[in-house]
């Protein structure tokens, strides 16, 4: 199990990082630089609005045909059918839903229902995609999976990057609309192929409206539900909270978008362990394996990588945004000093969120697998309840760093009782020298960051220079060990 988790882990984590970081600081960045934090906050409030709505179309039906079809392949035959009507009605429901909703909120001008019906679109269209690739996590074919995980937007790179910079279409004119609509085309040519891929495993298809089999699988799949819908509310409704509670046009929301585009980036990576882990789990519970050593490897990679994400974008934190965001036309250097002073707070925040969330990617998933999902929404609760207390304190004293520390105060706790949870319920002692090691190595990754950038003068060279020794320490420090690595992917007669 832990040489099929290497390996495969390997593979999307690098189709992953070729594709997704250009999107998310290439072309969505252009597009906030293009727009500007009021009207691109503004947006990211009205995405995440109705992203806050996203379990309607789901109720937890991914994540239990996921687990469902890696303990019986079979399964994949008698429910594709069915659970596909299921997500159709489900659509319906939810465009209903958000735009009730969103016109009681305020969401009442043409330009922002505009946007509110594109970001629902596309959120109907990004849930048919997950589930069909739900089918192919189940059956263990990850290498399908890693390909759709990153088609759509391949695709979306593809017609932004002609929209943006071919000069064809003219700058002053672009809106968000656009980008909307780029991403909808992509969605539609993804569940195509997602179709054609899913289709070949399936023996069978019988679509008949089964009200019976509907209640069934929603009883079933309900505490699913309530969970991803718990850590929407707790992950995603800062931006939404800044540009409701803040009367500035939505600039602060943009302030806080523009820290959190890099945490967004680094957890949709993270987000994979967590797609590929919870087909790997359910099938090693099923079987009744022993589970210490794939946590172990997973939680060691998890923490190297995001690990050393943290540190240096704390210690590098101006350079970055500087580096991301120039000014604007007319923007003065002290005014433009000013906005980077503003990123830059609510930055190291969000990375250290971002660090804690990675975590519940591993026990969080765990505990999923096994079906412990009263403890998670307990916790998830726990999570809203927290999160809403304090960003009403917070956001109309300190704004974005208020939310930021919000954040970083809830994903630390939902961690922490996600890991006491899976140390309880699986008996996973790792024990104090465990637990050394790992501290052993973060502090070796904050020493070697702090003396080169305090070494030396070029902060892009110390940036670089950093980044190669910290990769070095995850070795140096045998968090991971190189040759157990070759031994994990290779085949026995390549060792």
């Amino acid at each position: 199990m832990q040489n099929r988790f290497i390996k495969n882990i390997i593979f999307l984590l690098l189709l992953n990082l070729l594709v997704k970081p250009f999107w998310i600081l290439g072309i969505d960045r252009e597009v906030q630089n293009m727009l500007g934090d009021a009207i691109y906050g503004q947006y990211l409030s009205i995405f995440n609005f109705s992203y806050l709505f996203y379990i309607l179309l789901d109720l937890g039906i991914t994540n239990f045909n996921s687990r469902n079809i890696a303990q019986d392949h079979g399964m994949l035959s008698k429910h594709f059918a069915g659970l596909a009507e299921i997500k159709l009605l489900l659509g319906v429901l939810y465009a209903m839903v958000i735009f009730v909703v969103g016109y009681l909120n305020g969401f009442r001008e043409g330009y922002q229902l505009k946007l509110l019906f594109w970001c629902g679109i596309n959120q109907i269209l990004l849930s048919f995609v997950l589930f069909l690739r739900s089918n192919l996590q189940g059956l263990l074919l990850f290498k399908a999976d890693s390909f759709l995980s990153v088609f759509d937007r391949v695709l979306s790179i593809l017609l932004m990057g002609f929209i943006l910079w071919s000069g064809w279409f003219p700058r002053e004119r672009f809106n968000v609309v656009w980008y909307l609509q780029v991403q909808t085309l992509a969605y539609v040519f993804t569940i195509v192929v997602a179709l054609i891929l899913v289709l070949r495993h399936v023996n069978h298809l019988s679509f008949r409206i089964n009200f019976r089999f509907f209640g069934e699988i929603l009883k079933q799949s309900l505490p699913f539900a309530i969970l991803v819908l718990l850590m929407s509310v707790y992950s995603r409704i800062e931006p939404f909270l800044l540009e409701r509670m803040l009367d500035d046009g939505g600039v602060q929301a943009g302030v806080y978008s523009r820290s959190y585009r890099l945490f967004d980036a680094g957890n949709n990576i993270s987000n994979l362990f967590a797609i590929m882990l919870l087909p790997m789990f359910s099938n090693a519970i099923a079987r009744k394996d022993d589970l210490k050593d794939l946590t172990k490897t997973s939680f060691n990679t998890m923490v190297a990588l995001t690990g050393i994400v943290m540190v240096m974008c704390i210690f590098f934190r101006q350079e970055i945004m500087t580096l991301m965001y120039h000014p604007e036309p007319g923007e003065t250097q002290a005014a433009y000093l000013v906005r980077m002073g503003q990123y830059a707070r609510v930055f190291p925040l969000l990375m250290g969120s971002f660090f804690c969330l990675s975590t519940t990617y591993i026990f969080g998933t765990l505990l999923t697998a096994n079906g412990s999902l009263k403890l998670l929404n307990l916790v998830a609760l726990a999570g809203v309840a927290i999160n809403f207390a304090l960003n009403f304190i917070v956001i109309p004293r300190f704004q974005s760093v208020g939310a930021a520390c919000t954040s970083l105060s809830v994903q630390a706790v939902t961690a922490l009782a996600q890991y006491l949870l899976c140390e309880k319920i699986f008996h996973l002692r790792l024990g104090i020298r465990y637990w050394l090691h790992i501290l052993l190595f973060g502090a070796c990754v904050v020493l070697s960051t702090w003396g080169l950038k305090q070494l030396l003068p070029n902060p892009y060279l110390a940036f670089g220079l950093a980044f190669l020794v910290n990769v070095g320490l995850i070795f140096i420090t045998r968090l991971l060990r190189i040759k157990e690595m070759i031994a994990l992917v290779l085949p026995a007669e390549k060792r």
